[in-house]
């Protein structure tokens, strides 16, 4: 992995010896940013390895974390958008997940960073302390579809989602969802769906689990079956933080560069899943003989925090309760 890295990165890392500087080569400037990405460790401790000053390591991991997203963003992360591709998203949930017409399992995430000079309480949570928002739709292989970087930290998930473009795209049509079709052995017409939780607003495209009062076995058994695909999008978060260890901790850089080096992370990730798909499989949720879940490895250690649940205006729709009562019957 190493090598392809470094032979597509190359040419937009490699600088140009000058009288007064040597530039430091392509690969060395690899090394130096998967380091960091993946052990979190400070410059400052890193310059006694690499023989660099800490100031020279920021530039040339936000060199290389730009390269990154550059070279493989539009190859590795790429968010479908005809009938057809969501179809395939879909098909695979049903097949692995027992969740059919499901596109993507929706969720958020704080990452730590130091507080901005006169930010004021623009980046402080709920939880705290200082952070940037994550939010990730994610495929049923733990791929990631989509994601919104840069969120100021005292924003809720349903804040995030409200202004982006998959919630704008999702409310106009303009998404690609395939048109309503029968689920498996059935004859009724059900719009294509995300699995999200409390934080979002019940609609017709975007389904959740019931609250966790008073159920009915019936509705039980319909929250198992979302959960059930729900819990993808944790488990996805799960592995990419206990790759990349940089997202555990506190970054140290300015907002937009613990953007670029979130994004570099997801990338890397889904290239990962795609060239080595069975990797850290072993430390995921699954099912035991009896369907009961046994948590992955990657719960044991310390993992990114959730976004704060508020819900806010995202009331749910008089149809997309018709329709979750009508799934709720399908899966009993």
């Amino acid at each position: 992995m190493f090598d392809e890295l470094l032979t597509r990165l190359g040419p937009r890392i490699t600088k140009q010896d000058t009288n007064y500087r040597k530039a430091i080569n392509p690969g060395s400037k690899l090394a130096v940013t998967l380091r960091h990405l993946a052990s979190g460790d400070m410059y400052s401790s890193m310059k006694f390895d690499f023989r660099l000053p800490a100031n020279t390591l920021s530039l040339v991991v936000k060199e290389v974390c730009q390269a990154i997203e550059g070279e493989y963003k539009d190859e590795v992360m790429k968010c479908p958008i005809t009938p057809r591709e969501w179809t395939t998203v879909a098909e695979k949930f049903e097949r692995r997940w027992n969740v059919p017409h499901a596109c993507g399992a929706l969720d958020g995430k704080h990452v730590a960073i130091r507080k901005p000079a006169n930010s004021g309480s623009l980046y402080h949570n709920y939880k705290g302390f200082f952070s940037i928002v994550l939010m990730a739709l994610v495929d049923a292989d733990y791929n990631f579809l989509w994601i919104d970087v840069g969120g100021d930290g005292y924003m809720s998930d349903a804040m995030i989602y409200n202004d982006s473009e998959l919630k704008e795209c999702l409310c106009d049509g303009s998404i690609g969802f395939p048109v309503p079709a029968p689920l498996p052995y059935d004859n009724r017409d059900t719009p294509y769906f995300l699995l999200g939780d409390d934080a979002f607003g019940l609609r017709t495209y975007m389904m959740k689990p019931y609250a966790a009062r008073n159920l009915t076995k019936e509705q039980r058994i319909y929250n198992y079956r979302i959960s059930r695909g729900r819990r993808i999008v944790e488990n996805a978060f799960g592995i990419l933080a206990q790759r990349w260890q940089v997202l555990l901790g506190t970054m140290q850089q300015q907002p937009e560069t613990a953007r670029l080096i979130v994004e570099a992370c997801v990338c890397l990730h889904n290239l990962m899943r795609m060239r080595y798909p069975t990797v850290q499989n072993g430390a995921l949720d699954h099912e035991d003989v009896n369907h009961e879940v046994v948590l992955g490895s990657w719960r044991n250690n310390v993992n990114m925090h959730d976004v704060d649940r508020a819900k806010g205006a995202n009331k749910d729709s008089t149809a997309a309760k018709k329709q979750r009562e009508y799934l709720k019957l399908y899966f009993n």
